[in-house]
């Protein structure tokens, strides 16, 4: 049950920066005994998988804080995101020092399944509000709005890690920041549509 509040709270955090929960996972596994990954998973915590990793975050700290440029990441990042996430859930469902069930290790396909929706539910709310915060911030939001996302990310991963079972209070606050911001863009692109100034809604 741990690990699958472990898994749930990384593959969230992938789909706000996918390579932020996989260098976590990565240096925690590599550095302490807190994450054993199994054999099959072992790479994930070798120099040259963090290495390529810490590259691949660097590239998307940068990106993501463009405007009209972090549209064009999110668009690649959609393969992307939900593949880590379902990766990460894998991983940690079936590390050895997690409380992971029996069940949970036979079948892995549940946590890849598990991750690759929960990443990509974080993930498409996130795209679909990029590009509304910068309309009506002409750009300016993107960077302070990616930084928050980063440091989302960050919390989400090492709440995942050391304190799981906020993961669920976690995941309901998201579900509820998405929701909000949801209702805001229909009822900026009904604005849009009619003519109206989106500060007039």
């Amino acid at each position: 049950m741990i690990a699958a509040l472990t898994g749930m709270g990384l593959s969230a955090a992938a789909g706000l920066n996918a390579y932020i929960p996989f260098l976590i996972v990565a240096l925690i596994a590599r550095f302490t005994d807190l994450i054993t990954l199994p054999t099959s998973f072992a790479w994930i915590e070798s120099w040259w998988a963090i290495g390529i990793g810490s590259i691949l975050l660097i590239a998307e700290l940068v990106l993501d804080k463009i405007p009209a440029i972090d549209t064009v990441n999110d668009t690649i990042q959609t393969f992307i995101r939900p593949s880590m996430g379902g990766l990460i859930f894998t991983a940690t469902q079936s590390a050895e020092s997690l409380d992971s069930s029996q069940w949970m290790k036979d079948n892995p396909w549940v946590g890849i399944v598990l991750g690759i929706l929960v990443s990509g539910l974080v993930h498409t709310g996130k795209m679909a509000a990029r590009p509304v915060i910068n309309a009506g911030t002409v750009g300016a939001g993107a960077p302070v709005v990616s930084t928050v996302e980063d440091g989302a990310s960050i919390g989400l991963s090492l709440i995942a890690i050391f304190l799981p079972i906020l993961v669920i209070l976690a995941l309901v606050l998201m579900a509820w920041l998405f929701i909000w911001l949801w209702l805001k863009v229909r009822r900026w692109r009904r604005n849009r549509d009619s003519g109206l100034h989106p500060d007039y809604a």
